[in-house]
């Protein structure tokens, strides 16, 4: 073999290997950049925090998160302590601001209540609670029964659905939400109530009889009912408030009208007595009235 020939080979040699170290570089650097995702600092939870908790200095470090940080991440500390949790926060997840009641808010039940909205109490029996299925998170609809004031015929006790998808807020002193939904047997429960709902419940818990109907959370559709009466439970149908009667107008006294005038007495016929005088003789002499007849004159 000719030294021109292998001088070619070695070249082709050192060549094509030069080639395939720089490939191998470059797809190296290329797989550790897509490996390797971008880390940031955020604050995350240093245990599990419930409902209610007020956040201490001991709650919160500060931790990486790699990849893009939620939307509305808090990275600094002193955004967090102090302030009332609204959303159970798994330890070593990020903190948002969602998570958190308002500055200044406090913690417990008050925090988790949003502006313009209500907490009113309702008291309530295994009965009432729906055998203690009645926890945090959870939907209700509120039944109300009575006899209206007013209501005549007979009808009976009236249920009528009074406000449907309320709430609930905490059964007894529990303001946490359980995943696995156990029941909890308690006397009172918090519902999340606007103002004119609040008086229309405090209302109806002094008066009547309240029962919580449990509802699907995915179910939002509201329904108008007439409600039913225990007249109804035997004949069938929905009970209505009976409306007043319209009066019905007077019958107008009728005039009788007046009898006609008699008849006018027929006329008699009186003899004309004509005295006649011959010299010195007097003689009366008597004429019937000629009667006219009507054909006469025409």
């Amino acid at each position: 073999m000719s030294k021109r020939l292998i001088s070619v080979l070695i070249f082709a040699f050192v060549v094509s290997a030069g080639a395939s170290l720089l490939l191998y570089r470059l797809v190296s650097s290329r797989m550790s950049a897509t490996a390797t995702p971008a880390t940031s600092q955020v604050i995350v939870a240093a245990r599990t925090l419930p409902v209610g908790t007020m956040i201490g200095d001991m709650d919160v470090k500060m931790g990486a998160w790699s990849g893009p940080l939620p939307a509305q991440a808090i990275t600094r500390k002193e955004d967090v302590v102090g302030r009332g949790v609204i959303q159970n926060i798994v330890e070593g997840l990020p903190i948002v601001e969602s998570y958190l009641a308002a500055k200044g808010a406090g913690a417990g039940l008050a925090a988790t209540i949003p502006p313009g909205m209500l907490a009113v109490a309702v008291r309530v029996n295994e009965v009432v609670g729906v055998a203690g299925f009645v926890v945090p998170g959870m939907r209700v609809d509120i039944l109300v029964m009575g006899t209206p004031p007013g209501s005549s015929g007979g009808v009976g006790t009236v249920s009528k659905t009074l406000l449907q998808n309320i709430e609930v807020l905490s059964a007894g002193q529990n303001i946490e939400k359980d995943a696995q939904g156990k029941p909890v047997t308690v006397q009172v429960v918090n519902l999340l109530v606007t103002l004119e709902q609040a008086e229309i419940i405090s209302l109806a818990s002094n008066d009547m009889r309240i029962q919580l109907v449990l509802r699907n959370p995915l179910d939002q559709e509201i329904k108008k009912t007439a409600g039913t009466a225990t007249v109804n439970l035997f004949r069938g149908g929905s009970w209505a408030a009976p409306q007043p009667e319209e009066e019905k107008p007077k019958p107008r006294p009728v005039k009788k009208a007046a009898p006609p005038p008699p008849p006018p007495p027929p006329k008699v016929a009186v003899p004309i007595t004509v005295e006649v005088i011959h010299g010195s003789r007097k003689e009366e002499r008597q004429f019937k009235e000629k009667k006219e007849n009507p054909e006469e004159g025409q």
